[in-house]
């Protein structure tokens, strides 16, 4: 059973640092040292995933009001193909429940070296429940896509059900999570 524990100790986040290095590329990972830090500010919830006393991954949730935006989501490579990711996500919107849940992924760019990669991650979003937003996240240099859900509605066909962020919502978040001196040299922003 996959259960969402917070992040405390020095060798937890040791083994974490390796898992989430591993996974996300230079240009779409934060240093740990923020996101430890903004973590212990309350500004961020830094979770450990462990399948009984085993730690399988990692997730990292900002909220704001009623947003919960997943920032990172990663499986130690060792242990990919074995459900955990599903379960994460499973758990992650119970956890959210009632929140506008939503992560930035890499575009679907046909012309991308890791195209097929993409594509079966936005796969695998969908099948956890989650829909296309209709707005793109620009983070630094990078620029989104995004998916988003409420755990209210994973089982529903009832498309009117709004996930929609509104630019002002997202800079919230965002002004909250990052803090004044980053807000001036990070360009942060919803694009349609």
């Amino acid at each position: 059973m996959m259960k969402l524990k917070t992040v405390s100790d020095k060798d937890e986040y040791q083994a974490i640092e390796k898992i989430y290095t591993e996974a996300f590329p230079d240009n779409e990972r934060a240093p740990m040292k923020l996101l430890k830090k903004r973590a212990r500010q309350g500004k961020a919830d830094f979770l450990a995933l462990y399948d009984g006393n085993i730690l399988v991954g990692m997730a990292y949730v900002v909220c704001c009001r009623d947003l919960a935006y997943l920032f990172y989501i990663a499986v130690d490579s060792a242990k990919r193909g074995r459900g955990y990711g599903t379960q994460t996500i499973a758990a992650l919107l119970e956890r959210y429940r009632g929140k506008r849940f939503f992560l930035a992924l890499e575009q679907l760019d046909k012309a991308a070296e890791n195209y097929g990669q993409r594509v079966k991650r936005h796969e695998f979003y969908k099948s956890c429940g989650l829909r296309d937003l209709p707005f793109k996240l620009k983070e630094g240099t990078v620029t989104f896509a995004a998916m988003g859900g409420r755990l209210t509605d994973r089982n529903s066909n009832d498309s009117s059900v709004d996930f929609t962020v509104r630019p002002e919502e997202y800079k919230e978040l965002m002004n909250r999570y990052m803090g004044f001196f980053m807000r001036c040299f990070v360009d942060v922003r919803l694009l349609p």
